[in-house]
């Protein structure tokens, strides 16, 4: 192994000499040579840049892999994937382990019961929410965090090493001012009082040094100006990332829209099996509100005799066979639209977002549907358009 021991005391020199030039600049003790205005603009945009990238690629990938110890494990195990050139193994979402945990314990429970047969109803829903949860990661990661990555792994790497570069050149041209300023500094000394007994008059040799740092400092002149170029050009790239970035963000927002549109797909059809097939089992909360059905088993005034106590069962038989466009007298709550809906038919009631508006049910009523008023308006309206208000 060669080792230059000149080479390593220059290099020391050099680092020593630039040391005290910046001490001394935080110091107010030497003079700095100032970027120019576009040069430094382009720098502070460039750190902006730099700092926004990293923070929303972070928060990303927490976003999609919320939490912190799998998140760190996972990116441990695919950076051993990364150095082994091999596939990182596909791995199982919450929403999928959920699934598979549900239908496990429908079979312990049995799968023919009530509460096992929704169980097996559920986490299929949940595999499937997972599925398409797994469907978006990869889609996000792919289209939005590796263009992130490869510009705070990649391009900015090269323009932090050119900056630093810059910053040296920056320090060797200021080092070569203030040494040709000493030298013309001395050289003025001994013009205006010379030394005659001197064999090799002084202000000879200070006239050859002046010379020397005029050189060195051309030198440096000419190494700055073309590194200041060269990290210019680089940081007006950062105008095409901008552009680049703003592809891969629109790119999310469509992935983003279709995950969510599918789990609403998925969660609606969900809804709608759970309400065909437990009605007997475990009816609708606004067919059994006590106070709609104690409205609707009062007597009426002109009985004579009170009738006895309904049981439950009768309550969903007997008591409810009231006129059905009859609002009840209490039970009624208010409800908040949350997308508009058009009227099919005369019957239903047409919808606004963001409206308040108030429900209830009446006897004999599909479970997926509510009695809708709005002022003097009345009309059928679903129940999956409204959020019901306490």
């Amino acid at each position: 192994m060669d080792f230059n021991v000149k080479k390593l005391a220059s290099d020391a020199g050099v680092f020593f000499t630039r040391a005290v030039q910046f001490t001394e600049e935080k110091l107010g003790q030497a003079e700095k040579t100032e970027l120019d205005v576009h040069l430094e603009n382009l720098l502070a945009r460039a750190d902006c840049t730099k700092n926004w990238t990293e923070k929303i690629f972070r928060q990303t990938e927490v976003l999609l892999q919320p939490n912190p110890i799998d998140h760190t494990g996972a990116r441990i195990e695919e950076f051993f994937y990364e150095k082994l050139d091999r596939k990182v193994p596909s791995r199982a979402t919450n929403g999928e382990l959920l699934g598979q945990y549900m239908l496990d314990a429908a079979k312990d429970f049995g799968p023919s019961t009530p509460y096992g047969s929704t169980l097996i109803k559920v986490g299929e829903s949940q595999r499937k929410l997972g599925g398409t949860e797994r469907e978006f990661i990869q889609s996000s990661a792919i289209s939005f965090l590796t263009p992130l990555r490869n510009f705070l792994e990649g391009d900015w790497r090269t323009i932090s090493k050119e900056r630093r570069l810059l910053e040296n050149r920056r320090l060797d041209l200021d080092i070569c001012k203030a040494r040709l300023k000493k030298a013309k500094v001395a050289e003025a000394k001994a013009s205006a009082t010379p030394d005659f007994q001197e064999t090799r008059p002084r202000n000879y040799v200070l006239s050859a040094s002046a010379s020397a740092a005029e050189m060195e400092l051309r030198v440096a002149q000419t190494e700055f100006d073309r590194q200041a170029e060269v990290t210019r050009l680089l940081l007006e790239g950062i105008s095409s990332t901008h552009v680049h970035h703003l592809r891969c963000l629109h790119e999310f927002v469509e992935a983003q829209a279709a995950y969510y549109a599918q789990c609403h797909l998925h969660m609606l059809e969900l809804q709608k099996e759970l309400s065909s097939s437990d009605e007997d089992v475990l009816p609708n909360a606004f067919a059994v509100n006590p106070s709609s059905l104690a409205a609707f088993s009062s007597p009426s005034p002109s009985t004579s005799a009170s009738p006895a106590p309904p049981t439950p069962a009768t309550l969903e038989t007997d008591t409810l066979k009231g006129e059905e466009g009859r609002p009840p007298a209490s039970g009624s709550r208010k409800a908040k639209v949350l997308y508009d809906y058009d009227a099919a038919d005369t019957s239903e009631l047409s919808l606004l977002a963001d409206e308040l508006i108030t429900v209830y049910t009446v006897p004999g009523m599909d479970p997926d549907w509510l009695i809708g008023e709005r002022g003097n308006q009345k009309g059928k309206v679903p129940v999956t358009y409204l959020e019901l208000l306490s």
